[in-house]
């Protein structure tokens, strides 16, 4: 029996995870009220004390849980351990490391959207109105394309990174109190680089939050042009806002009002490939006609920017590592309340589609201001109200 005691804790913690998942399902409005506020405050105190040394100390964790392994490995070699027991108790605490991952932050993805703190309406819409809001981001991105630094070969010049990590926090202060955003109160403190940069890089990994350290790291090597809206992006995770589609709307909103013009440029920079990589997924005749109308229009500098920008990630990621990635990612994703996995990320198109709407396009429609008269009966029905005024018939009629 005491080789199987490993198994039987993994499995108790492996049920009380199930069981805290399944609660969230069938009690999201509940769960909405509550959670992501408590949840919050903890990862506030966790960014505080992690935030005491430079490096993601997850990481550090991570290594010297490699160590651990391979130390028990020879152990069990030299010492001739049972080697189902020694699985069995591994087994036991990554279910225990998983529990507390969704005890402590991983429920938030069953939480309501961002759409409802935001007071956003998601409604349908078409392809001219989705055509219309990408060449809106794109002409903001053409305009401050042009008053971004650049070296000689034209690349956008950006701070370092501490720099720019510092200057992050403008944007969701604004968000807090000048737009009265309360879900964006949580923890402001600098994004960490992430470690081992290269790995993360030949996957395609931009970013990571680990919510059990209350840190929020960055590739640092990821082209600049894209660096303030994935700081943004992490952060807005360690808001303990879950999904990828919000968090990514949470980044384009906090870079957008930010006072910083490279984390305004990387708003619009990122919201308008979002949007056009939505119109080329459409692979319709009238899509391929809008996509040919919003290249048209975009200016030499955003082009260059763009271009480099695919260039990076096509010379950079190897697709073994990739597929890798994007699979444990996918899986990850889903487990935590998303049923659309990394698809996800884009998903945020909507969501900008429906602010370029509600706050560029409605407010500028003209509404005719017709003087309200409580005796006309085109505007009020008089019927049965006495001494009202009797319209007068043409002779004939």
């Amino acid at each position: 029996m005491k080789y199987w005691r490993g198994y039987l804790t993994a499995a108790i913690f492996g049920f009380f995870s199930w069981a805290l998942i399944e609660f969230a399902k069938a009690h999201s409005a509940l769960l909405d009220m509550v959670y992501p506020y408590v949840t919050r405050m903890l990862q506030t105190l966790l960014a505080e004390w992690s935030s005491t040394v430079t490096f993601c100390l997850w990481q550090f964790f991570a290594i010297a849980l490699v160590v651990g392994v391979l130390t028990t490995i020879v152990l069990m070699i030299v010492l001739r351990w049972n080697p189902i027991q020694v699985i069995g108790w591994y087994t036991a605490a990554a279910s225990l490391l998983f529990f507390l991952h969704t005890a402590l932050y991983g429920l938030n993805g069953y939480a309501g959207s961002i759409t409802n703190d935001i007071r956003l309406p998601i409604t349908e819409y078409s392809l001219s109105e989705l055509e219309e809001a990408t060449v809106y981001y794109r002409d903001q991105a053409n305009a401050l394309a042009s008053r971004i630094n650049r070296d000689v070969n034209g690349n956008a010049v950006y701070p370092e990174f501490n720099e720019l990590a510092a200057q992050a926090e403008a944007g969701f202060d604004s968000l807090v109190y000048e737009h009265n955003y309360s879900i964006f109160a949580g923890t402001t403190l600098p994004v960490k680089e992430l470690g081992w940069a290269d790995m993360y890089t030949s996957m395609g990994i931009t970013g990571f939050t680990m919510a059990l350290t209350g840190e929020a790291a960055v590739n640092p090597q990821i082209p600049v042009v894209s660096l303030p809206f994935t700081m943004c992006h992490e952060m807005a995770h360690r808001m303990c806002i879950a999904t990828e589609s919000d968090a990514n709307m949470a980044a384009f909103l906090a870079c957008r009002v930010n006072p910083s013009i490279e984390y305004q440029y990387s708003a619009y920079f990122m919201a308008y490939r979002y949007c056009y990589n939505a119109i080329a997924g459409l692979s319709t005749v009238e899509s391929q006609e809008a996509m040919q109308r919003v290249k048209s229009g975009i200016s030499e500098q955003l082009y260059h920017d763009l271009t480099s920008y695919n260039s990076f990630f096509a010379a950079k990621k190897d697709e073994a590592a990739t597929q890798l990635a994007d699979t444990v990612n996918d899986t990850y994703i889903k487990v935590q309340g998303d049923e659309r996995g990394v698809a996800s990320y884009g998903a945020v198109c909507d969501m900008l589609v429906s602010w370029h709407i509600q706050t560029i396009v409605l407010p500028t429609k003209v509404v005719e201001d017709t003087k309200f008269d409580p005796f006309d009966e085109n505007q009020v029905d008089l019927s049965g109200i006495v001494n009202a005024p009797v319209k007068e018939t043409e002779p004939g009629a």
